[in-house]
């Protein structure tokens, strides 16, 4: 696994939790910390010092992270890496086939958790692999995994990851699919919306048989409303350990949109978030 810092405490946080993880699925772990590339003009100034003020953080950072890992008796690759933070992470992921990517979250201001961060965004966006973005003080956990579903081949991929985490760790599942629809849409066509709704029934029923099939214990709900309000009031009604979502395959400038459901999800939610990429 491959553990994003930042030289904040959001970011040393996800690393104490990413041994707890490492630990049981025996995996290894590397730590990057990215210096963003020099934009200014080399010629007026003296290099050396440049780079060197420049990579003083990231070397900090990363230091802190043995300290922490030594600590806590863990083994970990250190990687300091120069450029555009997001495709150093996910470069880094792919070349050292990394299964999973983890990020902190930082306590953020209302307008900041609704955009949530650039850097988390961007890896969710073009990554392949799948990403876990864990909130400031939150812990990881696996008891209780709350699956948000929307019955596409991402959701799927989504119920295969979070039934493996409830095998592994003893958990049960909660599935929910929400039906969103605009007001008006009630009005004008009612046999739509329950058409609808009876297909959200469908999908969390599909997951809820495949959790039981492999000994996992499911209950499912359904819920209308604004998707990512209905997924965060379910998640603390519950006392969730962990929402896992599927991220839809975007491509092009829409990678780079902020807002959608996976993104607000993340923003908001006081446990763990996994997304998963399939």
């Amino acid at each position: 696994m491959l553990v994003a810092i930042d030289g904040s405490e959001s970011g040393f946080n996800a690393l104490r939790q990413s041994f707890r993880l490492a630990a049981e699925e025996k995996s290894w772990i590397s730590v990057v910390c990215v210096v963003p590339s020099y934009e200014g003009d080399l010629d007026m100034t003296g290099i050396g010092n440049i780079m060197e003020a420049m990579r003083r953080p990231c070397e900090e950072a990363l230091e802190e992270a043995k300290r922490i890992a030594k600590e806590s008796g863990a083994l970990i690759k250190p990687v300091c890496e120069e450029g555009e933070a997001h495709r150093r992470i996910v470069d880094l992921a792919e070349a050292e086939n990394c299964e999973l990517i983890i990020m902190g979250r930082r306590g953020m201001s209302r307008l900041e958790r609704a955009l949530m961060g650039s850097v988390t965004a961007r890896v969710i966006g073009y990554s392949q692999r799948d990403i876990l973005v864990i909130p400031r003080n939150a812990e990881v956990g696996w008891k209780k995994i709350l699956l948000a579903t929307d019955g596409s081949k991402y959701s799927k991929a989504a119920t295969e990851r979070a039934i493996d985490f409830a095998e592994a760790y003893g958990g049960e599942l909660k599935v929910v699919a929400v039906v969103d629809l605009p007001d008006e849409f009630y009005g004008e066509s009612p046999d739509a919306v329950d058409e609808i709704i009876k297909k959200a029934h469908g999908f969390v029923e599909a997951a809820k048989k495949k959790a039981e099939a492999a000994g996992i214990k499911a209950e499912t709900f359904v819920r209308e409303g604004e998707t990512h309000r209905m997924v965060l009031d379910i998640a603390e009604d519950l006392g969730a350990n962990a929402i896992v979502m599927g991220s839809h395959g975007r491509t092009g400038l829409r990678r780079l949109l902020m807002g959608s459901v996976v993104e607000k999800v993340i923003g908001y939610a006081a446990c763990p978030v996994l997304v998963v990429k399939g």
